[in-house]
């Protein structure tokens, strides 16, 4: 039977296989990885409970290469932190093409405020327009984790590649998918994940923002705590998980950029 809002599905590519192209990270030199390594045995735990500041400091002394700051533009507070304590760190943003309009203004806010810092625009290999076409429309709704692969996780992997570690937003408060988050670990190819946020709350988060007078994302003043593409994120109730709104209509919690 043929469904009439996606079309027939035999006529598309199996979304399980990413179209041609690059979709990794370039292997790391063997001095930076085993450096890297070392610098996770040796400052892993010391880091698990320090403070924003203490983080990024640490990370500015010993990194062994340069860092690539994640910002998702739900909040600027990272790009602030940055500014502060990793002078001339890129900025990366991953743009999925499904983003809220809002989402897009804050990105743009983000690359005139902090202008010492590049913001890198990562993309997928296909446009919006030709993923539907290639792999049928609405594949968020049919298949989210082969989209979030294609439009986040192998863009995020081949933007990485210049980069001896990244620099993420996560909070052990954003769910218990992240409730024993790291400050500081390896990924799957070798490079530093820092966590600097890690041990904050919502309220820290919304403290920091109004005292440092930052950039606001409005869609988390209208019930958004978390914010990913606007196809598949709703907002939540008041005293819900933050993350309760994004692939509500599915059995997903994370887009795949922090399971490694």
């Amino acid at each position: 039977m043929i469904n009439l809002l996606q079309g027939d599905s035999s006529q598309y590519k199996d979304p399980e296989v990413s179209p041609e192209g690059p979709k990794s990270t370039a292997p790391l030199d063997e001095e930076t990885a085993a450096r890297n390594a070392q610098l996770v045995d040796e400052y892993a735990d010391a880091l698990y409970d320090a403070s924003a500041a203490e983080i990024l400091s640490w990370a500015h002394e010993h990194a062994p290469g340069p860092l690539a700051v994640t910002l998702s533009m739900e909040n600027t507070v990272l790009a602030e932190l940055s500014e502060q304590y990793l002078p001339g760190a890129d900025f990366l943003f991953l743009d999925t093409e499904y983003h809220f309009p809002e989402t897009l203004e804050v990105a743009d806010a983000v690359e005139q405020r902090y202008s010492e810092h590049r913001l890198v625009r990562a993309t997928a290999q296909l446009s919006r327009k030709e993923q539907d076409k290639v792999y049928g429309p609405n594949l968020y709704r049919r298949n989210p984790t082969a989209c979030c692969r294609m439009r986040k996780v192998e863009p995020l992997s081949v933007h990485m590649s210049p980069y001896a570690g990244w620099v993420t937003g996560v909070r052990r408060a954003d769910g218990p998918t992240r409730a024993e988050a790291p400050a500081l670990s390896l990924d799957r190819t070798g490079r530093l994940k820092i966590s600097p946020l890690v041990t904050w709350s919502l309220a820290d988060t919304d403290t920091y923002i109004a005292d440092h007078d930052l950039i606001v994302h409005p869609l988390t003043t209208q019930g958004y705590p978390s914010i990913g593409c606007a196809t598949c994120t709703l907002p939540v109730a008041e005293g819900q998980d933050p993350r309760a709104g994004r692939w509500a209509f599915a059995q997903k919690t994370e887009c795949g950029l922090h399971t490694d």
